[in-house]
């Protein structure tokens, strides 16, 4: 298998032959050219304010183009312990921007006419064991009573019309949730925002970020500038120029491979109704088929995207695919590929803003629709300035004693979540 991104084959992804300058002065700096970002810059310029995209590699270069293009409902953590944490009403606000963020997806689809093969095909969420069956009954009631939003029970001896394999004890569907192609996506919405007026600055790391009176100033690999505020989209890939910010953030790789074509037959069998799948475990998987491709992703290794840990990652979820769907033995794996998540300690996503920098971070694996909707609301909130009142800014955002950016425990973590399964 070959150490590429396969979504970058099927699309045309913006490159560094045509470097945009680096403006003077702007509104409102988004450092990160990622979905938030993207989606931020595009409703900043539609509403006519000066906004520059500052980049650090090429525009769409991070997770958002190297997903597994997924649109999904909820949030990281399970909408029963949100409602435990923090109470039924923002509870509910929380989920509602879940399901708003799939339609805006949507809505940005269609209005932008990107052709990313955006379609709310649904999610299957499988039981690895009988006891995760039961956990999902009460999901199916839970989430009827609390957020009237209908989600379907696949008892175990259904499992085969939703997938094909023996392993797993029944599962529950979500009808709501949508599949894309991530790079597709994320060079429709770079497009879009670049003839909404926004300016895409690619190679233009920032060093620097200092307050000076009212404004920022900004230092970039490629000139600097000034802006009334900042907001932080870097996800993933949080650096020291924003050191607070990166304290709070663990950057954690999730990798993926991609088969060579199936044939029609077994594709349709792998996965009959082309849901996004992923499985109850605490060192999930992650799957579905695109073009008669099976796309299998996950947590092979905790640590972000090398050449040692994506050829290690490779090696795992070939064999963790051919467990689920021993079905593949003889197919060839042709594409290996990883990327940077961000996880906060609390695995919530969290929004803000002080001094006039904002930021939108920690999506957990859920950034495709999530990313979307939260830059362009806290655009909105920009203008308005009511950062404070964003539903994602309504709770703390927590940090670690100790811990700098350098997230040195991810092997531990990686070995707990894998006691845990093996407990479980």
């Amino acid at each position: 298998m070959q150490q590429h991104i396969y979504w970058h084959t099927t699309a045309r992804m913006p490159d560094d032959s045509d470097l945009a300058p680096i403006p003077a002065k702007v509104d409102v700096a988004v450092i990160g050219g990622g979905y938030t970002g993207l989606s931020a810059a595009r409703t900043l310029a539609k509403h006519n304010m000066n906004v520059a995209v500052l980049e650090a590699e090429t525009i769409g270069w991070g997770a958002s183009s190297r997903n597994g293009g997924m649109a999904l409902t909820g949030l990281k953590t399970g909408m029963q312990t949100v409602v435990k944490k923090y109470g039924r009403e923002l509870a509910k606000e929380l989920f509602q921007c879940s399901l708003d963020s799939v339609d805006m997806v949507e809505q940005i689809v269609r209005e932008e006419n990107i052709n990313c093969g955006f379609a709310r095909t649904g999610h299957l969420l499988a039981a690895n064991k009988p006891k995760h069956y039961e956990l999902l009954k009460d999901e199916v009631d839970f989430m009827a009573r609390e957020f009237n939003h209908n989600v379907l029970l696949v008892p175990p001896q259904d499992l085969h019309s939703e997938i094909g394999t023996d392993i797993y004890h029944g599962a529950l569907v979500d009808e709501v949730s949508a599949g894309l192609n991530p790079a597709q996506y994320a060079a429709g919405l770079a497009e879009a925002s670049a003839r909404a007026g926004a300016k895409l600055c690619a190679r233009a790391r920032v060093n620097r970020l200092e307050r000076r009176e009212k404004r920022f100033f900004i230092q970039t690999e490629r000139g600097n500038l000034e802006a009334e505020s900042v907001l932080v989209a870097t996800s993933g890939y949080t650096g020291n120029a924003t050191k607070k910010l990166q304290k709070k953030i663990i950057p954690i790789g999730s990798f993926i491979i991609a088969t060579e074509k199936l044939s029609d037959e077994l594709a349709r069998e792998l996965s009959p109704k082309n849901r996004m799948i992923f499985d109850y475990k605490h060192f999930l998987n992650y799957f579905r088929v695109w073009d008669n491709r099976m796309i299998f992703g996950g947590r092979a290794a905790f640590f972000p995207e090398n050449e040692n840990t994506t050829a290690q990652s490779g090696e795992i979820l070939r064999r963790e695919m051919l467990r689920i769907y021993p079905q593949l033995k003889d197919i060839k794996v042709e594409y290996v590929w990883g990327g940077t998540l961000d996880f906060a300690f609390d695995q919530m996503t969290h929004v803000g803003g002080e001094d006039g920098i904002f930021y939108s971070l920690g999506y957990a694996g859920h950034g495709v629709a999530m990313a979307t909707y939260l830059g362009a609301t806290v655009a909105e909130a920009i203008m308005k300035g009511n950062i404070k009142e964003h539903p994602f800014a309504r709770f703390d955002f927590p940090s670690a004693p100790l811990y700098n950016g350098n997230p040195w425990f991810l092997p531990f973590a990686g070995l707990w979540y894998r006691i845990l399964d093996w407990v479980e």
